[in-house]
């Protein structure tokens, strides 16, 4: 796939980009501010974009904003954001709309290198894919008021795996139970969230923006 990457660390940009070269995919641009990746998405229409929260000048949310205005004009575009920490208020502005060939990683979880190619390629063919460890900390709440509460352990299992963008197969597999059984599961997290039955919204990304926007 044809990549453009952005962050203002010169070392993880090179690292990123060899990581990406022997991976088979091609790195058409690596730049470390928000103008010159959205000038280099527009020139190279790339399939993913992997960018950084915090770029310069004000090292706050440059990158996040840059991310949704690529999803605004250029939607065709994957988005792949990285982030230092679990920052739940910049992932539920990001995943607040449209959420195909959109994902939100911490940056550790650049060095599991198989995992990392597996959500970039997730990303590129139209999926969604949340950290593990944003989803733990936000499955984490145990408060009365908490819609968690109401899951079955297995119920959470479920929801974590589907927060990281695996189909119903895919869990049924690692799970080690039935495609019907994963099913059953879904049914059961969309009906105890309450989450509307809206033909233009996924439920199961529902499920995930839930807890983003706690």
């Amino acid at each position: 796939m044809r990549v453009i990457l952005a962050d203002d660390s010169v070392l993880l940009r090179e690292g990123l980009g060899r990581l990406l070269d022997d991976a088979g995919h091609q790195v058409v641009a690596a730049v470390g501010d928000a103008p010159a990746l959205l000038a280099a998405v527009e020139e190279h229409r790339p399939d993913v974009a992997v960018v950084d929260v915090r770029m310069p000048p004000t090292h706050t949310d440059e990158g996040l904003r840059a991310a949704l205005e690529i999803r605004e004009r250029l939607p065709d575009v994957a988005v792949l954001v990285l982030s230092q920490y679990v920052e739940k208020t910049y992932a539920a502005t990001l995943l607040a709309g449209h959420t195909e060939g959109l994902g939100y990683l911490l940056k550790d979880r650049v060095s599991e290198v198989a995992d990392f190619l597996d959500s970039l390629e997730r990303v590129r063919a139209g999926g969604t894919v949340v950290d593990p460890e944003v989803v733990r900390q936000l499955l984490a709440r145990t408060t009365h008021a908490d819609p968690l509460s109401r899951l079955s352990p297995r119920e959470t299992e479920v929801l974590r795996h589907l927060a990281q963008g695996y189909v119903n197969t895919a869990i049924a597999e690692r799970l080690h139970v039935s495609l019907s059984t994963v099913e059953k599961h879904i049914n059961a997290i969309t009906e105890k969230l309450n989450l509307p039955r809206d033909p233009g919204y996924s439920r199961r990304v529902l499920a995930i923006l839930r807890y983003l926007d706690h």
